[in-house]
């Protein structure tokens, strides 16, 4: 059994896509800066893909030995891409960063700010139980004052 003229169409669109897309356009090539710093943009890529086609009938009679009537075969296929930039990973001296390219984005700004508020959190977490321990430690040292000089008195 031959090959359908549709499977053609539909690899020649699909290789080309291919060619277009691949994980460097996602993430793209570093840049480094002179001062050691490097910039990776990321980007979002989109899309689609459509194939389509049909035999018609013909009154002409192929060259088969059983008299089959031959169909001529009539379609066509497309394909879109969408490549838009998302944000650029800035790796510098000690630090990762991700700049958004919509900068307006309230969920992204909100993400950014979670490890800082965690961050400062847990600082505040841990001076809070420094100073309980400290209290704890004043309250444990006047009791023991207490006890030796109720213990001298008697």
């Amino acid at each position: 059994m031959s090959d359908h003229p549709i499977e053609g169409l539909m690899t020649t669109a699909m290789q080309s896509i291919k060619e277009m897309v691949d994980v460097n356009t996602i993430v793209g090539d570093a840049v480094q800066a002179p001062d050691g710093t490097v910039i990776i943009p990321i980007s979002k890529v989109c899309f689609g893909f459509a194939a389509g086609g049909g035999d018609y009938s013909s009154d002409t009679e192929s060259s088969g030995s059983q008299g089959e009537k031959k169909f001529p075969f009539a379609g066509g296929s497309g394909a879109g891409v969408s490549i838009n930039p998302v944000a650029f990973m800035v790796c510098g001296q000690n630090h990762i960063k991700l700049l958004p390219v919509n900068v307006n984005s309230t969920f992204e700004k909100i993400m950014d700010l979670i490890p800082e508020l965690v961050e400062k959190a847990n600082e505040a977490l841990k001076e809070k139980m420094s100073k309980k321990n400290e209290s704890c430690n004043k309250k444990d040292d006047q009791s023991t004052a207490q006890n030796s000089n109720n213990n001298g008195q008697k």
